[in-house]
């Protein structure tokens, strides 16, 4: 399927009308014209756009790596502040997401640095 993909996107910008935007293929060039060739540029060159989540996830259990105070189990004084403590990927764009939760963690270090106060 990605293999089409790239035929057909190959295809596209060689239309005529493109000919005053485009110059030589830089890559994978213009040597790279067999199914294989195609398929070990896929293989070789492919990345994801998915946000990585969850690999830090906070959570209440045993196998979380941080607590809901974004706090890392085991370590003391160090805390996690970015999508690998979502415990699953959110429906919309993580920006958000990520912004309001460096709002909490401040708010946690701030409150957990006062006189008396556990962190």
């Amino acid at each position: 399927m990605l293999r089409e993909g790239f035929k057909r996107a190959r295809e596209i910008g060689m239309q005529k009308p493109l000919d005053p935007y485009r110059d030589t293929e830089i890559s994978p060039g213009i040597d790279v014209r067999s199914d294989s060739d195609i398929e070990a540029f896929i293989r070789n060159t492919g990345a994801n756009a998915y946000h990585s989540v969850g690999t830090c996830r906070m959570g209440n259990d045993e196998k979380s790596v941080c607590d809901p105070q974004l706090r890392v189990r085991g370590i003391e004084r160090l805390r996690i502040c970015d999508a690998s403590v979502m415990p699953d990927l959110v429906s919309a764009h993580i920006n958000a997401c990520i912004l309001m939760m460096a709002e909490k963690a401040s708010d946690l270090i701030r409150d957990g640095n006062r006189i008396g106060a556990k962190s």
